[in-house]
């Protein structure tokens, strides 16, 4: 998957929003890009564009060297076998009138890929065993569950139609800390056994650390940082970055820990002006910030910024 100067506006009364504003980067298959940043910055506008759930204003999505954005409608349902997404809220994507076969036996039957209903029941309990949903669950509703269980169902029917490349669009946020960890070591060990790619989109960082192999931080639309997980934690450039890293939860007192509060107005997404747009909240902001956008620029190997102040 490959993304190449993506953009999405957004008609608004006071102009054109600035939802995905030329984004651009990589994926590897069989891995994961962890797609950070704070609510309203893009990144779930984002991972519903490459997906084509919201048609793309402008840029390329290259799908194993296809560009999807120019495929017809019955080339896109075709394709859409490959690609699927996991929801944030797992109550709210169910259909809370289906059981839990109906629901992961419905994508299976729409497609038409098991036409005999025996076959199809026999593929419903193997994805249910893949998942770790018990055989006893089959005939029970989702509000009978609980949100795990719920995901789980959610991830059963992502995987129902043979599925390559998946956007999980924050698919543990509506979940207990406890439960979080159940599903993230799940998605784990689908991606092993599977040789799933994923985008992770989360405001976590704590998170994404542990589960993605790159990381592009996004602010107002726009990637500003994009590097390996261990070089982004271990080398953050961006002042945007070292704020989010300063807000994951410490076990410790030190007085080096200290949280970075940023301060200043945020500037508004709707016809934004060709400048650093973070300039406003960042204490090293020089007169260039207001006056230039920034490039994303190599830093050194597989490590991307955009600061015009990062060579000081």
């Amino acid at each position: 998957m490959e993304a190449k100067n993506l953009k999405k506006y957004f008609k608004t009364p006071k102009g054109m929003l600035h939802a995905v504003d030329g984004v651009n980067f990589k994926l590897r298959k069989g891995t994961t890009l962890g797609l950070v940043g704070e609510s309203g910055c893009g990144k779930s506008t984002t991972g519903r564009v490459l997906l084509r759930l919201l048609e793309a204003t402008d840029g390329e999505v290259i799908y194993e060297g296809k560009n999807i954005l120019h495929l017809n409608s019955n080339e896109m349902r075709a394709l859409r076998k490959e690609m699927q997404i996991i929801f944030q809220d797992p109550y709210a994507s169910l259909n809370p009138r289906m059981t839990v076969s109906q629901i992961i036996e419905e994508p299976i039957k729409l497609n038409k890929l098991i036409k005999n209903k025996e076959e199809r029941f026999i593929k419903v309990l193997e994805l249910m065993e893949l998942v770790g949903l018990s055989e006893r669950l089959i005939n029970t509703y989702p509000h009978e569950l609980d949100g795990g269980r719920r995901q789980r169902i959610g991830i059963a029917r992502a995987l129902s139609l043979n599925t390559k490349f998946i956007v999980c669009d924050e698919p543990v946020s509506a979940l207990d800390v406890s439960i979080q960890a159940q599903i993230l070591n799940l998605m784990k060990e689908l991606q092993k056994k599977l040789d799933l790619t994923y985008i992770f989109i989360t405001h976590d960082l704590s998170v994404v650390n542990h589960f993605s192999d790159e990381i592009a931080v996004m602010y107002l639309g726009k990637i500003i940082e994009k590097a390996p997980s261990e070089e982004l934690f271990s080398h953050p450039i961006h002042p945007y970055t070292n704020a989010l890293l300063s807000a994951i939860p410490k076990l410790t007192i030190k007085q080096d820990n200290e949280q970075i509060i940023l301060k200043g107005e945020i500037v508004s997404p709707i016809n934004p002006k060709p400048i650093c747009r973070f300039a406003n909240r960042c204490i090293y902001a020089k007169k260039i910030c207001k006056e230039k956008e920034p490039a994303l620029e190599k830093v050194c190997e597989n490590h991307y910024v955009a600061c015009h102040l990062f060579k000081e």
